[in-house]
């Protein structure tokens, strides 16, 4: 058993999100504004459609062996979203659904040694193909978001962020980094309903006294909350958040809501929901990690 199940099946799910959102557009809503700067939803759905065929040629690469660039250049890919985004939802929408059927019917049928053949985008470094499908869960992940139009990160699922910030740590730029440490956060959990005490009874007398905490005293709550710490990144200062909202962050995909600064010298956090953040570091500045496996692994990461 490899990873590549899990990713079809998170795969297949996120493309029916998309598609569900594309067919509640109307034509006036692909024509407005997305979050990209100078992109309308139209732009953002031409893209959507127009990287799923250029994957297709990845695939088709690694199935054949004959070199599939996928797109034939920079210029080209930008005429090709240019030329879709002014289209009528319907005729988007269409896209969007014939580009999803032909990448997973390349993905249906790619011979399994093919997923281990290696694949390169625009960008180095080569990868193996298997890789592939977390760049097309990434496409759609983000991509979704950016059409403003009731999905955001919140709905990301879990697996979705725990890759996605392994990557983007994976692929750090030190160079254009604007922080120095990123220290994530345990989620707050759900609230759920209070808990059943049972039944009570009167205690038959006062009770054992709780002993002093041993030792030194407990870590600030802060402090208890961290879960992971990356540090050397380069120059700048602490941030903190839970990964869902690092991830949102660090993306583009939010403004720092629910990121905090954390001044040097400081063992608690300031400044929260973005305030004195800096701009976001420089984001995947890589296609993919350059220590992949061959062999598509048991899990990812």
């Amino acid at each position: 058993m490899t990873v590549l199940p899990a990713l079809q099946a998170e795969l297949a799910s996120a493309t029916n999100q998309l598609l569900a959102t594309a067919a509640s557009l109307s034509d006036a809503d692909v024509a407005a504004p997305s979050l990209l700067p100078g992109w309308t939803r139209g732009h953002v759905l031409a893209h959507l459609a127009q990287s799923a065929g250029s994957y297709v040629n990845l695939l088709t690469w690694a199935g054949t062996g004959v070199r599939t660039p996928q797109y034939p250049s920079g210029a080209a890919r930008a005429a090709g979203i240019e030329a879709g985004a002014a289209r009528p939802a319907a005729l988007l929408l269409a896209e969007a659904e014939e580009g999803a059927a032909r990448f997973a019917a390349a993905v249906r049928d790619l011979p399994a040694p093919a997923w281990s053949a290696r694949v390169e985008g625009m960008r180095p470094p080569p990868h193996p193909a298997w890789y592939v499908l977390v760049r097309r869960l990434r496409e759609i992940g983000f991509h979704h978001v950016d059409l403003a139009s009731g999905y955001g990160p919140a709905d990301w699922p879990a697996s979705f962020v725990h890759r996605e910030l392994h990557d983007c740590l994976a692929t750090w730029s030190r160079a254009g980094s604007t922080v120095s440490e990123i220290h994530l956060l345990a989620p707050t959990p759900e609230p759920g309903p209070p808990a059943d005490p049972g039944p009570r009874s009167r205690p038959a007398g006062p009770g054992p006294r709780a002993e002093p905490r041993p030792g030194p005293g407990p870590r600030p709550r802060a402090e208890r909350n961290v879960v992971a710490r990356h540090r050397g990144l380069g120059d700048g200062p602490v941030v903190r958040g839970t990964p869902r909202d690092m991830l949102a962050w660090l993306t583009g995909r939010s403004g720092g809501e629910g990121v905090s600064l954390l001044p040097a010298g400081q063992s608690s956090t300031s400044a929260p929901g973005g305030a004195g953040l800096p701009e976001p570091p420089p984001w995947l500045t890589r296609t993919a990690p350059a220590d992949l496996p061959a062999t598509p692994p048991k899990d990812y990461p």
